[in-house]
Formats: structure tokens, C-alpha cells, sequence
């Protein structure tokens, strides 16, 4: 490992909007900052799961706080008036900036006008939004920051990764060297515990001596003028109440109609930040207040400003798509379930100043578009979805951006080779992103010509040229187009024999197992039929997947209207739609919502299911037992069983009904606990992101072998594609569809 001093400062690399920087940043994160990362938001992320299961009316409250800021976004520009005469009327001041550097001014001058020394400061995106310390500091003021993790990153000089936790990638050690090395000290420093007393000793005489203070705004009510200050540590209180200056900084987003609004966000801010139940300190204030400041002999009267900041928001309320973003209350709950942001953070899946999948929207909206080039980082895996406190669809916005940043480069930097490439495929994207978007003529071809085509691909001449052209990393070995398709193998099958119809279904050959893995869908076709389900096979079809994770939303859409009118040509025949590959589902039942109408999305949405989950339904309606068709016991590779689940299928919902019907016919499963394997369709495969993906495969596979430490090996199992394809690298197995599984059974019953 690199001594940490010989590399850049995170704040030299925040920029990163050309590709290089996000490579450095990528390759630094992963070598240095990994698993302090990777243990810390873990911790948060298994925090949040049980805090928001005590929740009992978790999704109302979800509802209740996505309708208010709706409303608020919508009616921001009357809010803000009401506002600025609740916050006069109080007897404060009141400053709109319309741009990050005039918010900046405007503090120093209050600052400088009191003659200020000395600030003390709250933990506030927003300041590290607009270089708030910079312009103190050129103007002679000390600034200390107090929250104990920007105290940290203000010694070490380097900016947050983190929206929550600022110094995430820190482990204790690295703090102790840090401390140890800054403040030439003999103490031990060994534990959190002398580390933060000895942080606490320092920030002590700032606040008895402080000038002013600033602060954050979690929340603020147009009708009152109050703020709400939502922390851990008790310092953004301190910062508020004991100078006598103190300065409120945030983004108008932050403004709800009235203070009966705060309710659910309360009640949902701290679960889905910290995994706690409520905040260690939230504190409602409307200031200035009356009482003198804490401490002070003097009769000094309180002084209050607000200032607000626009920097690029008002305008991102009126885009089609990034006005969502406002929506944001800063818990980080989507960057602590996302399985890339856990393994390298937010000074590598991040830009100057927000970081995760939800800080490429910021970034593009107080910045520029290019400065949001590391959402590329955003799989699309949907693990956040469910986890956001007001549903913002985080994968959605990153694939508008991705289109956004698509046509930009194209324009920028494409060769004729790609532009030539996008016009014959309608696409103003780059090749590599047509590429990975359109598997579907891709793997039509290449299973025509196969077995020649898989030859060809595997030469090193030819891995050499994909490599450079369209970015596929040579270490990746690449799945095989399969010679027969599943739709042509299907038709040599012989009709079903089931004495009794139990259900009628058409299987619909998505694109990947059609192409790449028949067998996955031969296995359903043997099962569900076995068991007496009236099944039909549909025309293959690309549902879109691939088009969207690249950014190519136009094609998209259009692959999503022709497959939904050849899916509601079978469900009108009174034919449930099987779907074989968690990743089609998952745009069947989310995705189409952005494509369809509503009444035709919502028509195909409760007619689709994943293969396993469809057969467990059945059993279940038709009270029969699991047992009674398939045995364990029978299966030739033995009981004991690894299960991996697609996160895509986890969103949905359909993830839980594979792992109910393995157990229920006899197998011992172990599942795994990550919320992504890494390879995440086409994003394993890019040389660009090799290295991340199996930094986050690693936690997949470490848990397989922690399974079998002490006990025989166990059968890998997994439900998607591209899962199946990261454990087989990383552990060098075969891995089976669930559905196999099934089928073996069932064929070693019948011998």
C-alpha cells in the first residue's frame, strides 16, 4: 500500500470532470480509503434497516414527506417571500444569493462589520458548496470547524465524502497519525474515546471565545421563520446559541410551507441518516431569541441572518427531471446502500462537493453538467430507491444525465467512427455506450454466427480491439452467445402432458437469457409446466435494460412501447407474463412507469413475475405442498446451497419467494448480505470500472467462504445474469438459476 502522504489531496481531485481525474480518484479511494469506508457505511446502512423496521407507518410517512416537498418545490417562489417577511418580522435579516460567491460575500461582510475573529462553525454542505471558509479566511477570520468529523478533514485538509459523515474514509488509526503528526502530542490517542476528548478539549476555548457562528439548516418553515438543526454531537447548538452573531446558511430547497410540515421529516431523517430513532439533538429554533447569548455579562442583543442560496437550484426546478433532486434532505441513506459508493466513497463516487448517486444531480445543477461525470459510477441497480425517505428515483436522474453527458461528448470529442456508429443506430451516444446498449442486435448476431463468433471474440487480437474501441476490460471473460437461442429451442420442445391446468403464463425470452443463457429458460419452460401451468412462449423483444443503463433513453422508450404491446396481447388472453431475468423484470414493474401511460403500465405491472416467484405463488393460491414436486434430498449436488439475489429483484419485491421455496423443499441455504455484487450488467465488464467491481464482488465472495469455513462446499446459486457471471469470476464455480435447481429435481423424480 501507498504511504498516504505521497498521494493528492482529495481536494486536488475533485474535480472530475474529465475521465482521468475519476480514475485517479477511483484507483486512490480503493487502495487507501476502501475499508474505512466500507465498514462505516455498512454499519449505517444495517443501523437504517432496523430503525426504519420499527417504524410502523414507515410508508405513509414516506408519502406524507414526498407530497410536501412537491408542494413546497412548486411553490418555492412564494414561499421564499413569505419567509423573508417571517424572518424580519422576527427581528432577524434576510439574504436570497443567486449565486454561491454572493452568498459567500455577503457572510464575510456581516463578519467583517462586527469585527469578527472568530467563527465557529456547524457541519453545512452547503457552505462547502459555496468555499465559505476560504472567503472568511482571506478575510483575516479564523474558522473552526466543530463537528468533530470536519474537524478532522479541516487538519487534514481535505474535503467531505460523505453528506453525514465527512470523514467516512478515515479509520481510528489514520485519525491518531493524523492528530499525532499535526499537534506534535504525546498522548496515546488510541481510542475514539481519547480522541474525541482530546477534539473536545481544542474546540472548547473556540466556542468561549467565538464571534459568530454558522450554521447548516436541516429544514426551515416559511410561515415562522424557524430552523431546524438536526446532529449527533451537540456543536451546531453551541454554534447557534452562544455567540451572539449567528448566521444560518442553506439551499432554498430547504423551506417547507408551514412548521406542522417537520412531523414526518423528524421522524424520518435520523433512521434513514444514523439508524437512530431520533436525532441525538434536533433543535427547533426561531431565531433571534430573545434571551442574551449564553455565557455573556453584557446585555448584547442576538443577531440573526439567513441567508439562502439559489446557485443554479431555481433553475433546476424548472428541468423535467432534475427538480426532483430538490427533493433531497441530506440523510445519505442512498449512498450507504449503495454497494459502489460503500467500497470507495465520496472522494472518488463524488464531485467538489456532493457525492453518491444523488450528488451527481447537485453537481450538475450548482456546477455544470461535466462535473457530474462520476454518477457514471450509478449502476442503476435500485438498491436506493426504496431506501430514500421521499422516493426520488436516483437511478433515473443518473441515466438522464448519462444521456445529458452522451451528447456532450459526442459532440465534444467523438471521432467520425462514433459518429458515424450513432447515427446508423439513432443514438448520440459514444460507441462504447452503444455498444453496451445494444446487446440486443448484438447478441442477435453473434448467436447466429455462433460458434465462430465466440471464437472470434475470445482471440487476444480481437479482446485487444474491444478493449480499446468500446471498453471491455480483457480480465473479463466474456459469456458465450448461445448457438441456439432459448426461443428456437423452445419450439423443438414437446407440448405440455399436465392432466390439470393450474395457471396460464407466457414466458417472455428477455434479451440476455434468450442470447446468453437458454438454459436458465429451458429450466423454467421444464418446471413450470411439469407442475401443470398452461405456459406459452413469447416473441423475443428488448425490454430496454440495456438501452437505459447507457443512458440511451430515447431507444429505451421506444423498445419499451413495442414490448408492451406484445405483452398486453398475452395478458389479455388471461396469460401472466414470466420473466426470467430480474434485471427485464425490474423494467416491467418500475421502470415502464417512465415510458407508459399509467393505466398500461399498471396493467403490466400486476400481470409480470419472476419464474420462482410465479411457481411459489401458485403452490401457495392452490394450497399445495413445495415437497410434494420437488425434493432436496433429490438433488444431485446435495442440499447445501449459497443464494445470491439480483438487487433489482430485491427492489421489486420478488427476491424473497426464490429463498421461501428453496427452503420449503429441503435445501439448507445460506443467503448472501450485499445489496450488489458488482458486476451489475455491462458495468463489470468496462476496463474502466474492473477493478471497482471486484472491489465490491469481494464482500460477495468473502461471505461465500465464510459459509463454508467450517463445512463442505456449498452449490452456488444466483437469479440474475450478470451475478452469475461476478461469482464465477471471482471464485472460479459454476453458478445455477434457481430454476435448474428445480429442474434437476424433477428429472431425477421421473427416472
Amino acid at each position: 500500500m501507498s504511504n498516504p502522504a505521497t498521494v493528492a489531496s482529495p481536494r486536488t481531485v475533485a474535480n472530475k470532470s474529465e475521465k482521468p481525474a475519476l480514475l485517479g480518484a477511483i484507483r486512490m479511494a480503493l487502495e487507501i480509503e476502501s475499508p474505512a469506508v466500507r465498514h462505516n457505511t455498512q454499519a449505517f446502512n444495517s443501523g437504517r434497516y432496523l430503525a426504519t423496521a420499527a417504524i410502523p407507518d414507515y410508508d405513509r410517512l414516506k408519502d406524507q414527506a414526498r407530497a410536501t416537498k412537491e408542494a413546497a418545490i412548486a411553490r418555492l417562489p412564494e414561499l421564499l417571500a413569505t419567509l423573508e417577511a417571517s424572518v424580519k418580522g422576527n427581528g432577524g435579516n434576510f439574504f436570497l444569493a443567486k449565486t454561491g460567491e454572493e452568498a459567500a460575500r455577503y457572510i464575510t461582510k456581516v463578519c467583517t462589520d462586527h469585527q469578527a475573529r472568530l467563527v465557529v462553525k456547524g457541519k453545512s454542505m452547503t457552505s462547502e458548496e459555496v468555499h465559505l471558509n476560504l472567503h472568511l479566511e482571506a478575510a483575516g477570520i479564523e474558522v473552526a470547524e466543530t463537528d468533530l468529523a470536519e474537524f478532522i478533514l479541516q487538519i487534514a485538509d481535505e474535503q467531505p465524502s460523505h453528506l453525514i459523515g465527512p470523514a467516512i474514509h478515515y479509520s481510528r488509526e489514520r485519525i491518531t497519525a493524523l492528530f499525532k503528526k499535526r499537534f506534535q502530542t504525546d498522548l496515546p490517542l488510541d481510542t475514539g474515546e481519547e480522541l474525541t476528548r482530546f477534539a473536545r478539549e481544542m474546540l472548547r476555548q473556540k466556542f468561549l471565545n467565538a464571534d459568530a457562528g454558522i450554521s447548516g439548516a436541516n429544514f426551515i418553515t416559511a410561515d415562522t421563520g424557524s430552523i431546524v438543526l438536526v446532529e449527533s454531537e451537540g456543536n451546531i447548538r453551541l454554534t447557534s446559541q452562544l455567540p451572539p452573531l449567528h448566521i444560518a446558511i442553506a439551499g432554498v430547497e430547504k423551506v417547507l410551507p408551514k412548521r406542522e410540515d417537520l412531523a414526518p421529516f423528524i421522524e424520518l431523517i435520523a433512521p434513514s441518516a444514523t439508524g437512530q430513532g431520533l436525532a441525538s439533538y434536533t433543535s427547533v429554533l426561531t431565531p433571534p431569541m430573545q434571551a442574551a447569548p449564553a455565557l455573556s455579562d453584557s446585555p448584547v442583543q442576538r443577531e440573526f441572518h439567513l441567508v439562502l442560496v439559489d446557485n443554479g437550484r431555481l433553475q433546476m426546478r424548472e428541468d423535467p427531471v432534475l427538480h426532483e433532486a430538490l427533493y433531497c434532505i441530506r440523510c445519505g441513506a442512498c449512498l450507504n446502500s449503495c454497494a459502489n459508493f460503500q467500497t470507495v466513497g465520496g472522494h472518488a463516487f463524488g464531485g467538489e462537493t456532493y457525492s453518491g448517486g444523488i450528488g451527481g444531480s447537485w453537481e450538475a445543477g450548482t456546477r455544470g453538467l461535466l462535473n457530474a461525470r462520476f454518477s457514471e459510477l450509478c449502476t442503476g441497480c435500485s438498491r436506493c430507491v426504496m431506501q430514500c425517505p421521499v422516493r426520488i428515483d436516483i437511478p433515473w436522474l443518473n441515466s438522464n444525465l448519462r444521456e445529458r453527458i452522451n451528447e456532450c461528448d459526442l459532440e465534444k470529442s467523438g471521432s467520425i467512427l462514433e459518429k458515424a456508429a450513432a447515427a446508423q443506430f439513432h443514438a448520440k451516444a459514444p460507441l462504447p455506450k452503444i455498444f453496451f446498449g445494444r446487446y440486443d442486435l448484438f447478441g442477435k448476431w453473434g448467436s447466429r454466427l455462433a460458434p465462430l463468433s465466440n471464437w472470434i471474440n475470445n482471440l487476444p487480437i480481437t479482446r485487444a480491439l474491444m478493449e480499446r474501441l468500446v471498453g471491455v476490460d480483457r480480465r473479463r471473460q466474456l459469456p458465450p452467445f448461445a448457438s441456439t437461442t432459448l426461443s428456437s429451442a423452445a419450439r423443438r420442445l414437446s407440448p405440455s402432458k399436465a392432466s390439470s391446468c393450474r395457471g396460464k403464463a407466457a414466458l417472455f425470452p428477455d434479451i440476455f437469457t434468450n442470447y446468453g443463457s437458454p438454459e436458465r429458460g429451458l429450466a423454467a419452460i421444464e418446471v413450470l409446466r411439469s407442475v401443470g401451468i398452461d405456459l406459452v412462449l413469447t416473441e423475443v423483444s428488448a425490454d430496454g435494460r440495456a438501452s437505459l443503463s447507457q443512458g440511451l433513453i430515447k431507444t429505451a422508450q421506444q423498445q419499451a412501447q413495442r414490448t408492451s404491446e406484445l405483452l398486453l396481447k398475452y395478458i389479455r388472453e388471461g396469460r401472466e407474463i414470466i420473466v426470467v431475468e430480474p434485471s427485464a423484470l425490474a423494467m416491467l414493474r418500475l421502470d415502464y412507469r417512465r415510458f407508459l401511460p399509467h393505466d398500461v403500465f399498471e396493467e403490466i405491472r400486476a400481470h409480470s413475475f419472476e419464474a420462482v416467484e410465479y411457481l411459489w405463488r401458485i403452490l401457495q393460491e392452490r394450497q399445495l405442498n413445495a415437497a410434494d414436486f420437488f425434493s432436496a434430498f433429490r438433488h444431485p449436488l446435495g442440499t447445501r446451497l449459497f443464494y445470491h439475489s439480483h438487487c433489482q429483484q430485491k427492489t421489486i419485491g420478488a427476491a424473497a419467494p426464490t429463498e421461501e421455496m428453496l427452503r420449503a423443499v429441503g435445501f439448507d441455504v445460506a443467503t448472501s448480505g450485499v445489496e450488489c455484487c458488482g458486476m451489475a450488467g455491462s458495468f463489470g465488464y468496462k476496463k474502466d470500472f474492473y477493478d471497482l467491481s471486484m472491489g465490491v464482488g469481494e464482500d460477495l465472495f468473502n461471505q461465500v467462504r465464510a459459509t463454508e469455513a467450517e463445512g463442505e462446499r456449498r452449490t452456488l446459486v444466483a437469479t440474475g445474469t450478470s451475478c452469475q457471471e461476478q461469482l464465477h469470476a471471482g471464485l472460479q464455480r459454476k453458478v445455477f438459476h434457481p430454476m435448474e435447481l428445480l429442474a434437476a429435481i424433477r428429472a431425477t423424480a421421473e427416472i
